[in-house]
């Protein structure tokens, strides 16, 4: 059984919430969902995030799904659940609702209200209060929070926190801050926690690694692509890591476009049977001719390079 603590590695897969096609939440095909993640080696899953399409849920139908995502893991990985909120009573009560249903953990990103560092680090006082002894994730996404957490901040927020188990890193460019935290925990200034990356599906995984990441939270449609990467990285077999990530590089940067990602990354899932609909809840894109001919293209070419590969 792997653990949500400061000793996390591996892969924590962001997940889509599958619907029908009428739009309504699918627990059937959650249920295959988890499967075809666990089948595919990750050692964790986080649910509710930004393209978990958290925001279009209502409270009842996110404790459903994260209730059908628990019963069906079986505690074979930690589920964590993304809790963000600009308001402490909400965060409170989906906190409290998601650990009863049996949540390892949570995740919680700073809303776009703060601005300051003064700020940025009163807001997380106030999620160590609200969180009490539940350990948590701090997400750090500043595309999509619009806060921008420097270095010396996210050191000053682990130093208060001490529940806070994991940093989230997905600043974009952030490889010189990910190093930066990992020579405070290296010098004794800061404890260690566990940082995995996300950064769209991984795009720059290899190389987080080699700063010190213990792998990634984030979303692909080939989740083994991240485990085997990884894998390889960790057993001291870099350039296999990333001849692995580069076979799937095209298609996962596809993936990351503004706008019609999540659409790419459901229909790509439908396509390998993981959910039973590709349907994103509104406001939400879709995907049209020439775009369903570029994945195939993009598709195709990635199995020729995975045969060449071995």
């Amino acid at each position: 059984m792997h653990s949500f603590d400061t000793t996390a590695r591996g892969v924590y897969l962001i997940t889509v919430t599958p619907f029908t096609d009428a739009g309504a939440l699918d627990l059937a095909s959650t249920d295959r969902m988890v499967d075809f993640c666990l089948e595919r080696g990750v050692t964790g899953l986080t649910i509710l995030g930004i393209l978990g399409e958290a925001t279009k849920l209502t409270a009842e139908e996110a404790k459903a799904y994260t209730r059908q995502v628990v019963r069906r893991v079986g505690g074979r990985v930690p589920v964590i659940v993304g809790v963000s909120s600009p308001g402490f009573a909400a965060m409170g009560e989906l906190t409290r609702a998601v650990m009863d249903l049996g949540a390892a953990g949570v995740m919680v990103a700073p809303p776009g209200s703060v601005r300051t560092d003064d700020q940025i680090a009163g807001y997380f006082d106030m999620v160590n209060e609200t969180l009490g002894a539940v350990p948590w994730c701090l997400q750090d996404h500043p595309v999509s929070t619009g806060v921008q957490m420097a270095p010396g901040v996210i050191l000053r927020i682990l130093k208060n926190a001490p529940h806070c188990v994991m940093l989230k890193h997905e600043d974009w460019p952030g490889l010189a801050k990910l190093s930066a935290i990992r020579a405070a925990s290296d010098k004794g200034d800061v404890r260690r926690v566990s940082v995995l990356t996300g950064n769209g599906g991984g795009l720059f995984l290899p190389e987080e690694l080699s700063r010190g990441a213990d792998g990634a939270m984030t979303g692909f449609a080939w989740p083994e692509m991240m485990v085997d990467v990884v894998a390889a990285h960790g057993r001291g077999d870099v350039e296999r890591a990333h001849d692995l990530f580069d076979a799937y590089l095209p298609l996962a940067r596809y993936e990351q476009q503004a706008g019609i990602g999540l659409a790419v990354r459901k229909h790509l899932l439908q396509q390998r049977g993981a959910i039973a609909s590709s349907f994103v809840r509104k406001p939400g894109p879709k995907l049209s001719a020439q775009d369903l001919a570029d994945i195939d293209r993009l598709v195709r070419r990635q199995q020729q390079r995975l045969q060449q590969l071995g």
